[in-house]
């Protein structure tokens, strides 16, 4: 293959100017070309929809098993071990994805809705009887998820307020080893052994998740060994994501409170609001790929073995695959974003935050007719996920 000149970037997309607003640094990423050096990192950054899109349907060109992170497994060891359904390919991938899917498919997901809906008509009573203001990101984007998630996955209530932590520790840890993964990396070891054993058989509950990972692996669809690391798995990428999910979708109304009216005269706009929500704020900011060969992208010729980051959320923003991407539009089918990535590693978990948001957002919406923010709002900082920290909101 004969490489073209790629446009190279000295840009830091994981320093704080980014990581606070990254929609400048897209734009400027998508303007450049299909394919970008970003020479700091010695990576091959992609933001545009199609090339975004094409890369993670090609799991063959663009691995996973090297690593989702900045590091290549290829050459350093993992700090912990690889996760079998985001750092692995076929065939390894395969059985693992297999069962956790059936287990989260939405037709078995329907008899959680009455039991979540219940817990999310208690949090928000509970609130609304405390008074009118409140920061939305401990009281409803963090409460309700730490409560009905780890219920369904069967794990004891002591304990759980590792999860966050834990998980944002390890979401800062794909990108570089920055002040955000110096700052955690003294409780890593402990936060990772907390969750390593509520992964055992014997402390998961009969009826959950968990206890149903362990029965495929009795069955033989998936190997004893695997079991624990697919549990692992649900606990790693379940609640943070979803937090921040959460949390995005309650800013996008509190921000436009048409569209607000609208969800209230029209319910069943939920999932929509969600899914454009996902799109617009992109809680899931950005992943690594590796090249298994040379590839060709465009013009550009990334090596093999180099590593690819993947803007997922420049692709929701990309002209020109959406019409005025920067507005939350209630009007707009969402369907086709990458927040939730694509192809065979696309979010196994996906219809389960789809249904903690619509039970939370029914809840919110027959009790409250505006939301508004009510104070300085302030971001929390993560190398992969764009986060909220602070969301004070007032209701009425």
């Amino acid at each position: 293959m004969t490489a073209t000149l790629l446009p190279t970037s000295d840009a830091d997309p994981f320093g704080p100017e980014v990581l606070e607003d990254p929609l400048p640094f897209h734009a400027d990423l998508r303007d450049a070309g299909p394919v970008v050096h970003l020479s700091r990192y010695d990576v091959y950054a992609m933001g545009r929809y199609e090339h975004v899109h094409a890369a993670l349907r090609d799991w063959q060109g663009f691995q996973s098993g090297a690593g989702v992170g900045l590091s290549n497994f290829r050459t350093e060891p993992p700090w912990r071990p690889p996760s079998l359904l985001l750092e692995s390919d076929p065939p390894r991938h395969d059985a693992p994805r297999r069962v956790l899917a059936g287990i989260l498919a939405p037709r078995e997901l329907r008899r959680l809705r009455e039991r979540w809906s219940a817990v999310a008509d208690e949090l928000v009573d509970a609130l609304l009887a405390a008074g009118d203001e409140f920061d939305a990101v401990p009281k409803l984007a963090e409460a309700f998820p730490l409560r009905v998630f780890p219920d369904a996955v069967g794990i004891p209530d002591e304990g759980r307020e590792n999860l966050l932590p834990y998980g944002d520790f390890l979401f800062n840890a794909f990108g570089p080893h920055n002040d955000l993964v110096a700052a955690a990396a003294h409780r890593a070891p402990e936060l990772g052994a907390w969750v390593n054993a509520q992964c055992a058989r014997d402390v998961l509950a009969p009826d959950g998740f968990g206890a149903r990972i362990w029965a495929a692996a009795d069955r033989g669809e998936i190997t004893a060994e695997q079991a624990p690391l697919v549990v692992r798995s649900l606990l790693s990428a379940g609640v943070d994501t979803t937090v921040q999910a959460l949390a995005t979708v309650l800013h996008a109304f509190a921000t436009h409170p048409e569209h607000w009216r609208r969800l209230r005269a029209e319910p069943q706009l939920a999932r929509v609001a969600f899914d454009e929500a996902i799109r617009w704020g992109s809680p899931v900011q950005t992943f690594f790929r590796t090249a298994t060969t040379d590839v060709r992208v465009g013009d550009a010729v990334i090596p093999d073995g180099k590593k690819i980051l993947m803007f997922l959320a420049s692709a929701n923003h990309d002209p020109r695959r959406w019409t005025d991407p920067e507005a939350f539009d209630l009007s707009r089918d969402p369907s086709g974003h990458l927040g939730f990535g694509f192809g065979i590693h696309q979010c196994v978990g996906q219809h389960v935050a789809r249904l903690e948001a619509e039970c939370l957002l029914d809840a919110l919406a027959r009790r409250v007719a505006t939301i508004e923010i009510a104070g300085p709002t302030r971001r929390h900082h993560n190398n992969t996920m764009r986060a909220w920290g602070s969301l004070p909101m007032r209701v009425g």
